[in-house]
């Protein structure tokens, strides 16, 4: 069984509303915090045997096809042991 790990950060220079909404929180609650980046993280098992290289393809494609928005999103997968 394969499962990857899919990290959603926005580009640089991407406006990000919740990682200053969050420093701005954490500051007010006293610690001394220079900056907040805001993520997704999906945890993806694929139902069927496939090979490292094979499930890299397919949640390739997850990726370009829904999970991240290419035009103010980045990604990277790794692959975990499952």
């Amino acid at each position: 069984m394969a499962v990857a790990q899919v990290i959603i950060e926005l580009k640089k220079g991407i406006t990000d509303p919740e990682g200053t909404n969050t420093k701005k929180a954490l500051n007010l609650l006293g610690w001394d915090v220079r900056g907040v980046k805001s993520g997704k993280i999906f945890e993806i098992e694929l139902s069927q045997d496939v090979s490292e290289e094979q499930a890299m393809v397919q949640v390739e494609a997850m990726c370009k096809r829904l999970l991240a928005n290419p035009v103010i999103q980045t990604y990277e997968i790794r692959m975990i042991e499952g």
